[in-house]
């Protein structure tokens, strides 16, 4: 067989044996290319490759930049700001027709400025917004969907990880990524919210009004909103200034947030073990899917499929757009069936030297995929924030949680049309100013 057919038939295996014997898809991954590998060339040439690329991968300092985002979370989630973000935003929005789904959204959305997961936002947000959301009576589509839509946030909105391993991967700058994320994450949020009036103006019963706070109470919450911003502007003033490394503002962050626990006293001992083994956890699963994309992708190498699909693509006599679009609704459906940044790993050495091609920004294209991946988090069969909802959730069927879901696609492709529409006013005039 010639190299590139051998590169489709691994990855029509690789899609089977995650259908079928549900392997998890670093593991997959991993395994699929080590044996495409030692078929393309041979087992001794397979073995140091991965020798090789196992070193490259967990030496690298770049990637330390990715527990330490995950740290920071983790001290808010374990230091309980959880509950203050969802009780502030509440006294601002919880008076409106599905005024609890929108508090439930902005939360989200603030949490995910310092979490960088949408895992670990689904999971926090859930254990505080399903509850209150039962209590008034919301309908359990719109309660589970707000949850899982908000949770996506979470890969979005800086300190994003998928845009942390798109950098590295790509050597792009971190920080021009960050910014260049402030437009269209606030976009997104924009429009998942406005989602949740079109829900209550279609099903008035679904989101009843919450009771309406004094004034006096809602600025008194805002001090509650204060840690997470001082966070997130210490990553997005280092990373703008330059003064320092992604790392190094990483890790910055995350002393400033222990401490910030510590002085409000919000993080007991156990809680700090926790978020450590927690962080240790949700580490070696992002590098083992880093690890096994890398092995695979070398695979797709060798066998020129990458190359051979650029130059089909390129010789297609179709408008720019179009195959834009076609790429784009590859990493839809790879993000449905699929873990968002496994996904993401695999398919970059195929469609990321088209897209340049193309005469795409690599800063803008970025903005993109990590928007088309992350709907697919909501999307069946695999969404995987409608997954944790639905385990944080009992009471709430996985079916339900993926109807909900379904209503905020829309949000999504109208946030992709305007990056399309408008690429300079929403990424570039902000990304352009980073040093």
């Amino acid at each position: 067989m010639e190299g590139p057919i051998v590169g489709v038939y691994g990855i029509i295996i690789m899609f089977t044996i995650l259908f079928f014997l549900k392997i998890p898809a670093a593991f997959t991954m991993a395994l699929v290319g080590f044996l495409g590998v030692t078929y393309v060339t041979s087992l001794q040439a397979a073995l140091g490759m991965i020798g090789t690329d196992m070193w490259n991968i967990f030496s690298s300092y770049g990637l330390t930049v990715i527990p330490m985002f995950i740290l920071v979370g983790e001290f808010a989630h374990y230091g309980g700001y959880n509950n203050s973000l969802y009780s502030a935003t509440y006294k601002w929005f919880g008076h409106y027709k599905g005024g609890l789904a929108i508090t439930t959204i902005m939360a989200c959305a603030i949490f995910s400025a310092i979490s960088g997961s949408n895992t670990a936002t689904a999971a926090t947000m859930s254990t505080v917004a399903l509850p209150e959301m039962k209590k008034y009576n919301y309908h359990p589509q719109l309660s589970a969907g707000s949850v899982a839509a908000g949770a996506t946030l979470g890969v979005l909105i800086p300190p994003s990880i998928v845009l942390v391993v798109y950098g590295i991967y790509t050597g792009q700058s971190i920080g021009k990524l960050f910014f260049g994320n402030v437009i269209p994450s606030a976009i997104l949020t924009i429009l998942i919210a406005v989602t949740v009036f079109y829900i209550c103006w279609r099903h008035p019963d679904w989101g009843p009004k919450g009771p309406k706070s004094t004034w006096l109470e809602r600025i008194k919450a805002i001090p509650d909103l204060l840690d997470i911003f001082i966070l997130f502007a210490i990553i997005m003033y280092a990373l703008f200034t330059g003064v320092v490394t992604a790392t190094e503002a990483a890790a910055a962050s995350c002393a400033v947030g222990l401490v910030l626990c510590l002085i409000r006293r919000k993080l007991s001992w156990k809680g700090f073990l926790a978020s450590v083994i927690d962080t240790l956890r949700i580490s070696c699963l992002v590098f083992m899917i880093v690890a096994g994309a890398v092995i695979f992708s070398r695979f797709l190498a060798v066998t020129r499929l990458p190359f051979e699909a650029a130059n089909m693509i390129s010789s297609l006599t179709l408008p720019n757009w179009v195959l834009l679009w076609i790429i784009m609704l590859c990493y839809i459906i790879g993000g449905c069936v699929m873990d968002a940044l496994a996904f993401l790993l695999v398919s970059l050495p195929i469609f990321y030297p088209i897209v340049m091609q193309m005469g795409y920004d690599p800063i803008w294209f970025g903005q993109v995929i990590c928007i088309v991946t992350t709907m697919g988090s909501i999307m069946p069969p695999i969404g995987i924030c409608c997954y944790v909802v639905a385990s944080m959730a009992k009471d709430i069927p996985l079916g339900t949680v993926f109807r909900g879901g379904l209503y905020y696609i829309p949000s999504y492709i109208i946030s992709i049309i305007i990056l399309m529409l408008f690429p300079w006013a929403t990424v570039m005039i902000l990304s352009d100013l980073v040093r």
